[in-house]
């Protein structure tokens, strides 16, 4: 919801302005162009075309001198479009996931070394987990983290240790990159993970990735629940439920052209 009370970044309204400017040309703006149209001070466009151009949002072309928007835009809409499908394909594989298990289901994707959900089933009765969507998540601790994480080439995971490390919760945390790599291995023959208490004492989530038709781990699907709800005798059970799940939704993924060939 806006918070229409709040005040508005004045300097990120400018830059987004420049953006919706060249949406709207057909050959790209000149310095000089941006000034006119925008009616601000040449060093105010300066700064923020730099910017925008350090950060990848604009391109400048040597041959005319003339700005145009970069690929980091492509990216972005291609990410946006993609967990849109992705969303929608997945919604009534969730829903019935959550009525079959009475437990939260959560679907998440692999963004910047981390797990993030971006849609959540809430469970019947009185038991919430604090999770959200939006919410950042490591994945060497989750059940969706390391269903995604099986799926990394074995030079992407050891960047991320590198880059983002094996932080420990708690003492069930897997902070042995030698140990992570051994479960992960596992997780990749089993099609499905097992947060057992590792994240946060109490609590256990199986997850399970969806694949792409090239088969990339494009996002996972759980189930999570206290340690009541989920035990080593129902786990194998809920774990397959979860298993099939994931398989529907990469099969209904895997039809779509438009989600296969996000550059078509």
């Amino acid at each position: 919801m806006t918070d229409l009370k709040t005040q508005s970044v004045p300097g990120l309204e400018r830059g987004l302005s420049l953006l919706e400017m060249l949406s709207e040309s057909t050959g790209g703006l000149t310095l000089s162009q941006f000034v006119r149209r925008s009616g601000l001070p040449k060093s105010s466009i300066h700064c923020l075309v730099v910017t925008l151009v350090r950060l990848g949002y604009l391109h400048r072309c040597e041959r005319t001198h003339r700005f145009k928007l970069g690929l980091k835009l492509v990216s972005l809409a291609n990410t946006a479009l993609t967990q849109a499908e992705l969303r929608d394909r997945a919604a009534p594989h969730l829903k019935a996931l959550g009525q079959d298990t009475r437990l939260t289901v959560h679907m998440a994707i692999f963004e910047q070394n981390e797990a993030v959900i971006i849609d959540k089933v809430e469970p019947p009765g009185l038991v919430k987990l604090s999770t959200w969507i939006g919410k950042r998540m490591d994945v060497h601790c989750t059940g969706v983290g390391k269903a995604l994480l099986a799926y990394l080439s074995d030079d992407e995971l050891d960047r991320l240790i590198q880059e983002h490390g094996l932080s420990k919760h708690n003492d069930n945390t897997i902070t042995s990159p030698r140990k992570l790599k051994s479960q992960l291995a596992q997780i990749k023959q089993l099609h499905y993970s097992l947060d057992d208490e590792e994240d946060e004492i109490g609590l256990r989530c199986i997850g399970a990735p969806i694949l792409d038709h090239l088969g990339r781990a494009v996002a996972a699907v759980s189930v999570s629940g206290t340690t009541n709800q989920i035990t080593p005798e129902n786990c194998g059970a809920l774990a397959q439920k979860a298993v099939r799940v994931s398989s529907a939704i990469s099969a209904d993924l895997a039809s779509t052209v438009e989600f296969a060939n996000p550059a078509a």
